[in-house]
């Protein structure tokens, strides 16, 4: 077992800190999702430090003005928009295939929460983790030739601590047979997430690529939509621009470099737990997130379903 990777940074950095004095110019980002909260947040701090960023986004209108306005923030003309909406396949395959050259930076950080009513998405699976989960899976396959390329690539995965309220089932991952709980899909979608992580870093580390997964706090966005709002105390929330902090550590730090299939809190390592913390801000990942067996599984399983 590795030891845990402590930085210097803690729960109150931002992500203009993790990334200050870090040059990310001739690189080139991705960020699904990036139209509100910690996705715009992400994009601005990579491109202020010279990055080339596509705004991977459902709605290119909204992705255009998020754009503008980044360009005249960060001085930085090299933003780009392109419509991926990872709730459709078709429009995952369109970009993958119209994407030339290499990437050096995937961040997965679109996602949907708890819609109340059991809904359906890609091949008829549950859209909690058709979305949160299939939808980056195949996102990352179609990319893999040119994170490979890009000699020394990072793939970022924005999971939750909601993930340590449900396992994966393999047995039942869809709800045909369990009545349909929206923060236990919420929590298997998160799972797999890391699960991408683990497995994406054992296969691709070989060529460059490292795959990291995170938690970035409670902060207050669209996200929440469907529960009414964050429900989380105060002291235990973040700001927006704390909480892309660790999704922008483990995209650009130098501190980071070669360290992959872990699950990161508070821009640190977080301890794994085999049960779930009784006390609110607590770090930690459930053993069954990081199980390679399982992480085997997940994929043999997604690369099933997208075949």
């Amino acid at each position: 077992m590795n030891a845990l990777f402590h930085s210097p940074f803690d729960r109150h950095s931002t992500a203009s800190q993790v990334i200050d004095g870090v040059d990310l110019s001739g690189r080139r980002a991705v960020i699904t999702g990036a139209t509100s909260g910690i996705g715009v947040e992400t994009a601005r701090a990579l491109a202020a430090a010279g990055a080339e960023v596509t705004l991977a986004v459902r709605r290119p209108d909204a992705g255009e003005q998020v754009a503008a306005d980044l360009r005249t923030k960060t001085g930085n003309d090299a933003i780009h928009v392109a419509r991926v909406d990872v709730a459709d396949l078709a429009s995952v395959t369109a970009f993958t295939d119209a994407w030339a050259g290499p990437l050096h930076i995937l961040i997965n950080n679109a996602g949907i929460m708890m819609p109340p009513e059991l809904e359906r998405g890609i091949r008829g699976h549950e859209q909690q983790f058709a979305t949160n989960y299939l939808g980056h899976f195949a996102l990352a396959l179609g990319l893999h030739a040119a994170l490979a390329d890009a000699g020394g690539a990072r793939m970022v995965t924005v999971s939750s601590s909601g993930h340590l309220f449900s396992p994966v089932v393999f047995d039942d991952l869809d709800y045909r047979f369990r009545p349909y709980d929206a923060l236990g899909a919420y929590g298997q979608s998160k799972t797999a997430g890391v699960l991408l992580a683990v497995e994406a870093d054992r296969r691709w580390s070989s060529e460059g690529i490292r795959a990291n997964a995170l938690h970035p706090g409670a902060i207050a966005t669209n996200l929440q939509r469907h529960t009414g709002g964050l429900k989380t105390p105060e002291p235990y929330r973040k700001t927006v621009e704390q909480g892309a902090a660790t999704s922008v550590f483990l995209a650009a730090s130098p501190l980071v470099e070669g360290v992959g299939g872990r699950y990161f809190e508070d821009v640190n390592e977080a301890p794994q737990v085999t049960s779930r913390p009784t006390r609110l801000g607590v770090p930690a990942v459930a053993a069954y997130a990081l199980d390679g067996v399982n992480a085997q599984r997940l994929w043999d399983l997604g690369t099933g379903i997208l075949r």
